[in-house]
């Protein structure tokens, strides 16, 4: 057997090298929409980095905070929810620093869709190997299930926006990918490859550690609850990581939310206190009106407030610095058909990739009836080939991943209003099921011959969107 090393892990085979060249030129188009879209916004140097991206910046749900730290350092992320994503940013910063000072332009946007290229291409790298490597999939079908699971809505546009999913879509994908060599090969997964593969993961995202974990009992089984193993690989490093995060908020983002508290408080009192003399010489300036004109001493009637933007989340399980993103009382059917099997898969035509927060309702229709089919048909496939791989070990850990954040998205609710933007998090377990089904000789032109009508379809439809929305 071969000797697992980053070497073997990271650097394309000549086999798969063609396959990766042409998804190199699909990521680079992505992201020069991204570059054509926003150069003139975001490429001239500015005073407030933060006002600039968030008011400018709007694909779905996604935050541009990347295109701000890397313009600005700060940790300006939810430290809870991303323990290390600030110091990850950190060199691309010094970076962006060095090439503001010779272009004279913020290259933050040219920097990030650089990251955002790099991480897809070796997400999609990771997700062949699997299904080639790992489930011995021809590779003519790993191929096209990798191109499948790419022509979906928001795996595409995950790659071409500065959040931290593609980053999250890339690791976990390796993650799984050496769990399935450790299934394969029939070894244990050590404690320093669980730690740094946690360390990793949940330093983008935390809750993406918890899969860590999860593979790490699927490969080790009972010898997982050895004290040793519990001690030194999840306990330590759990407990560690989140004393980092308690420390990171309390010495580098409590002080600049107090500043910003205490800004927006001053900001408040002037605002209510130029409003008070406004009115002042309003009623003085009405009073001598009424003392000159008789046929117009009825004060007018005072304006009506403006009515409160309505809340588009349900009401949250408790308040709380995680709990108030949960939702307990949106309709779960809806949210599945429109937004999780929905528009994670296909975009809407209408308020296309607006976001949610702005002006983008929670559930949207869509227009045409073959919307539904197609959903169906991809629902049908992902369900059958759960059936046909029901014994296999990594299906089960992909399995398990997906099952908590479905536990996380739909049980709670958290993040419920937008969990299309989650989607690059749990999506691959799709094309992972469907491997099955390409285990067997039989239908098997039927079966590529649907699954590459539907990819077609998908990035003709999906890719038409796109151009609209960025080139417009």
């Amino acid at each position: 057997m071969d000797k697992i090393t980053l070497r073997t892990l990271l650097w394309p085979r000549r086999d798969e090298r063609p396959m990766m060249t042409a998804v190199l030129v699909l990521l680079v188009a992505l992201n020069a929409l991204t570059i054509a879209h926003y150069q003139g916004f975001f490429t001239p140097q500015a005073d407030n980095y933060w006002n600039l991206f968030v008011t400018r910046f709007q694909v779905s749900g996604f935050d541009p905070i990347s295109y701000y730290v890397i313009s600005d350092w700060e940790a300006r992320y939810n430290v809870y929810r991303h323990p290390l994503l600030a110091f990850v940013m950190w060199i691309p910063y010094l970076i962006n620093r060095a090439l503001m000072i010779l272009t004279g332009i913020n290259c933050a946007l040219y920097i990030m869709c650089a990251i955002q290229i790099v991480a897809a291409w070796y997400a999609f790298l990771f997700l062949y190997r699997l299904i080639h490597d790992v489930l011995a999939v021809a590779k003519t079908d790993a191929r096209l299930l990798c191109f499948f699971m790419y022509s979906f809505a928001m795996v595409m546009v995950t790659t071409m926006v500065p959040d931290h999913f593609v980053l999250s879509l890339c690791l976990l994908l390796f993650t799984l990918y050496v769990t399935g060599l450790y299934l394969q090969r029939h070894r244990a997964m050590g404690v320093w490859a669980t730690i740094g593969l946690f360390v990793a993961t949940a330093g983008i995202s935390l809750n993406n550690g918890l899969k860590v974990f999860m593979a790490a009992l699927w490969v080790n089984g009972r010898r997982f609850f050895r004290p040793q193993f519990i001690l030194g690989a999840v306990l330590i490093p759990a407990i560690a990581l989140w004393w980092g995060c308690r420390n990171e908020y309390h010495y580098l983002v409590a002080p600049g939310e107090n500043a910003r508290h205490a800004a927006n408080a001053k900001r408040k009192a002037e605002q209510r206190q130029r409003e008070a003399e406004r009115q002042r010489q309003a009623a003085v300036t009405m009073t001598l009106k009424a003392a000159t004109d008789s046929a117009h001493r009825t004060a007018a009637a005072p304006a009506k407030p403006k009515a409160k933007r309505q809340p588009k989340k349900g009401a949250p399980l408790m308040e709380g610095e995680f709990m108030r993103w949960t939702d307990m009382t949106t309709p779960r059917w809806a949210s599945i058909v429109e937004n999780l099997m929905g528009e994670s898969i296909q975009l809407h035509p209408d308020y296309l990739l607006q976001d949610e927060s702005r002006s983008r309702p929670m559930i949207i229709k869509y227009r045409w009836a073959a919307n539904y089919v197609v959903e169906a048909i991809i629902a049908m496939l992902f369900v059958m080939g759960i059936w046909c791989g029901r014994r296999n070990r990594l299906l089960w850990v992909a399995l398990s991943w997906w099952a908590m954040d479905m536990a996380l998205h739909v049980g709670i609710g958290f993040g419920l209003n937008e969990i299309y933007i989650m989607t690059a998090q749990w999506i691959y377990v799709i094309p992972l099921a469907m491997a099955f089904l390409f285990s067997n000789n039989r239908w098997m032109g039927l079966k590529r011959g649907l699954v590459a009508a539907l990819t077609l379809y998908l990035y003709i439809y999906n890719g038409y969107f796109i151009i609209d929305y960025m080139l417009c």
